[in-house]
């Protein structure tokens, strides 16, 4: 199945489009339910995976667009991160709604708005030379020319800082201290690498015949160790995971080779095996939703606990393929990696283009979204193979090409979270710009939903003469 949305808007309509995007997974999941449940992939290959829980520690900030002053919260977010640990984050999209409770994963700066920014090494040197990395404040305030620096004057004074890099915005302080401490970390900003994964599994896929050791999927890590979780079924189909020299593994280290040992009379199908590891977060990592809510980029990490899975699909004969996705912000869309290690093509379908790997062969493929589509579809093949990928493409903030005059907002939207005033522990909502899109989101939720089911297509594997 594939679907996409279109919102010519950011804001208010881009959260509509969400709402239907859950119905339209929700239908794919059954359409599919046939043959066999489908493999549902990431588009990034591990990491930390979190929930946003709100903005904690802030002041105030004015945006000046179009003439307009428009108040706004500027500070620090909270995450809850899968299984452990938290991260604190600044956000890198000012015009897009942040969503409580919103799902985040730790994606590459290329799968982001930051992909083509030229500024995009100085919002990592901000991140490090400011608060919460720099938690002396007196220290920072005299770096700064402030006369003193509270939590929040550093919170605010380094998110604004990051916007005039992320979102080329006009965007000042209130408070005097905040505003210089923006004006010190805009002009010392250099230009830093992006930060290394947390934690990868390089490819995410793997294919080839029973009595193989499939791989090498190779570990990318910044923790010390990691544990190797074999496939669920392991036990009853004999499958083990190893090292290159056939040896069972219980852990590994960055840089480690691991393998699928796929037993010679299995019969044909699939497995995942799982790396997990507690460790913190590169700050200056980004973290995306696949749904609609504000991009956000790290600026410090608890103990975290990580993870990736990597697949393996085999069979005796005809096409075995692997297939992985990763969002495309340079070409504007998402990268279908398809490998194929059997004697037959593997021919599918994609937006009604036919696509085929030779026995082999490698092939990537992109396919081409608007800005702001969210996407869901399953590709089938041979023996009950499937994989479904969903995601939403969110590669542009307002300023550089997103169109419209959605209402800036650094804080949870009213119409899914509750707030305080205090400056610490949670926004008081009703002052931030969000508050005015509430009315327009609803009914924008309520037309896409009635109209959603137009824009669904579907994708089937081209039945090859072999047959599935």
């Amino acid at each position: 199945m594939f679907s996409v949305l279109s919102s010519p808007r950011r804001g208010a309509v881009r959260l509509a489009a969400a709402t239907v995007v859950s119905g339209l997974v929700v239908a794919g999941a059954l359409a599919g339910a046939g043959v066999a449940a489908a493999d549902e992939a990431p588009q990034q290959h591990g990491g930390a995976s979190a929930t946003l829980g709100g903005l904690k520690t802030f002041g105030k900030a004015v945006i000046h667009d179009n003439g307009r002053d428009q108040p706004v919260s500027a500070g620090l977010f909270e995450m809850s991160v899968d299984n452990g640990g938290t991260l604190q984050t600044y956000c890198i999209d000012i015009h897009n709604p942040t969503q409580k409770d919103a799902k985040y994963q730790e994606t590459p700066w290329s799968g982001t708005s930051l992909n083509g920014n030229a500024d995009a090494g100085k919002i990592h040197w901000i991140l490090q030379n400011s608060y919460p990395q720099v938690n002396d404040l007196a220290a920072l305030a005299q770096k700064a020319g402030a006369d003193s620096l509270t939590e929040q004057d550093a919170a605010a004074g380094t998110q604004v800082a990051i916007w005039r890099y992320s979102d080329g915005a006009d965007v000042d302080a209130v408070n005097p201290q905040a505003e210089k401490l923006a004006d010190y970390l805009q002009k010392s900003a250099q230009n830093l690498a992006e930060p290394k994964a947390s934690l990868t599994l390089e490819p995410s896929a793997v294919a080839g015949h029973p009595g193989e050791k499939l791989g090498p999927v190779t570990v990318r890590s910044n923790a010390d160790q990691v544990t190797v979780v074999p496939p669920a079924d392991a036990a009853a189909s004999g499958v083990k995971i190893v090292d290159a020299d056939g040896k069972p593994v219980t852990t590994a280290a960055n840089g480690s080779e691991l393998f699928f040992d796929i037993p010679k009379d299995a019969a044909d199908g699939s497995a995942a095996l799982t790396v997990q590891a507690s460790t913190t977060v590169p700050v200056g990592r980004a973290f995306a939703s696949e749904t609609r809510s504000q991009t956000q980029i790290l600026a410090g990490s608890s103990e975290s606990t990580v993870s990736a899975t990597a697949t393996a699909n085999w069979a005796k004969t005809g096409a075995i393929p692997a297939l992985s996705a990763e969002k495309n912000c340079a070409k504007g869309g998402v990268d279908i990696t398809a490998s194929n290690t059997g004697d037959e093509a593997f021919t599918f379908e994609l937006m009604g283009t036919t696509h085929t790997i030779a026995a082999g062969k490698t092939e990537t493929v992109t396919i081409p979204l608007k800005e702001d589509q969210a996407y869901d579809f399953t590709i089938t093949g041979p023996n009950g193979f499937e994989k479904r990928f969903k995601g939403v493409l969110d590669c542009e903030t307002q300023g550089s090409g997103g169109g419209g005059s959605a209402t800036p907002s650094s804080a949870p939207s009213p119409a899914s979270a509750g707030g305080t005033s205090a400056g610490t522990g949670g926004g008081d909502l009703a002052e931030t710009g969000s508050s005015s899109a509430t009315p327009m989101i609803a009914g924008a939720a309520v037309l896409l939903v009635l109209i959603g089911g137009g824009v669904v297509f579907f994708l089937r594997r081209k039945k090859s003469p072999a047959g599935e």
